[in-house]
């Protein structure tokens, strides 16, 4: 492992003991442990990508962080399903609205969009996006958008005035890279070790501090937005693939972690979700030109069970399950 391209680019952007430690709490695919090469593949370096995604959400969640290292007691490597995030298809300032500023990371490393799943009673519409070199054994992307046409007027003047003056992570040179990698799926080992804390960039709040008066009408019409203005397209959370989610859901609620009380399950039945409360975080506003703090739902975890269809996972998610897991992070 420690001679692999993966160790070398996760352990080049988190240290070498961060490194070593999230290899010990994932399970991850023999044919993603590639010896160091000349060049760095396109999916080294999604699988990079999202397994410091992992370690990003495990370290904001109280209660991600009690299980997994459960599971790390207990010699069980997790197997991260899926990670979500949120977007607004909204002007955006120097950001690419909506979708835009997550997918053109996603296409160069190997990701294609798979499904839609709209989401009416949220106003949001979410895509699925699945590795094409590695489909089951790179986690999967659930990314949504939220429509602010779809709300008052005041609601999408308080949507501009929040993300309207939004950064863009992302110079000409990280651009020029993702162009690269697209064309040849490598990249050099300079350009590869450059690009990787960018692209981690990409996945953080990109808007200034904003007024309480604004997200107090946001949370009045959209819990989703409400989140989106204080988290931005931070991992809304990660997912853990479990063979018996029910079992997994006793275990968690006796130990007296927050899990959701009902377990969702898909119109076909063969996949199955349950999650974690959110985490509440402290987040700053402004309230007549002073800060202030306040206590918000910050991330969460999530578990899911997917049953096989013939000799191929059921890789597909469900609209309605999406819509209950959203709830999550519905409560200040």
């Amino acid at each position: 492992m420690l001679d692999t391209g993966l160790f070398r680019l996760l352990s080049a952007t988190l240290g070498e003991a961060a490194a070593l430690e999230t290899f010990a709490q994932l399970k991850v695919a023999p044919a993603l442990l590639k010896p160091v090469g000349a060049t760095v593949h396109r999916a080294e370096l999604a699988q990079a990508l999202n397994m410091a995604l992992f370690r990003d959400v495990v370290a904001r969640v109280p209660s991600a962080a009690a299980y997994v290292a459960d599971q790390q007691r207990a010699g069980q490597p997790i197997v991260f399903d899926h990670g979500a995030l949120r977007t607004v298809a909204w002007p955006s300032g120097a950001l690419p609205a909506g979708e835009a500023a997550i997918t053109r990371v996603l296409r160069p490393l190997g990701f294609a969009f798979a499904e839609p799943y709209p989401l009416p009673r949220l106003k949001m519409t979410g895509r699925a996006w699945r590795h094409q070199d590695h489909t089951e054994d790179i986690a999967q992307f659930f990314v949504s958008e939220l429509h602010p046409e779809q709300f008052s007027p005041a609601f999408q003047s308080a949507v501009s005035r929040v993300i309207g003056v939004s950064r863009d992570p992302l110079g000409p040179a990280e651009v020029a890279a993702l162009e690269q990698l697209a064309r040849d799926r490598v990249l050099p080992w300079p350009t590869a070790l450059a690009l990787l804390p960018r692209l981690l960039s990409c996945f953080e709040r990109q808007h200034p501090v904003f007024d309480w008066a604004d997200y107090q009408t946001l949370l009045a019409e959209s819990a989703e937005m409400a989140w989106i203005s204080t988290e931005g397209n931070a991992f809304n959370h990660a997912t853990d693939r479990v063979a018996d989610i029910e079992q997994l859901a006793d275990t968690q609620r006796a130990l007296g972690r927050p899990i959701k009380p009902a377990i969702e399950t898909s119109a076909s039945g063969r996949v199955r979700q349950t999650a974690f409360r959110a985490a509440e975080v402290q987040r700053q506003f402004l309230d007549g030109g002073r800060l202030v703090s306040a206590v918000v739902p910050g991330s969460f975890y999530e578990f899911i069970q997917r049953e096989r269809v013939a000799d191929d996972l059921d890789l597909k998610f469900d609209a309605g399950n999406a819509t209950g897991i959203f709830k999550m992070t519905a409560a200040a």
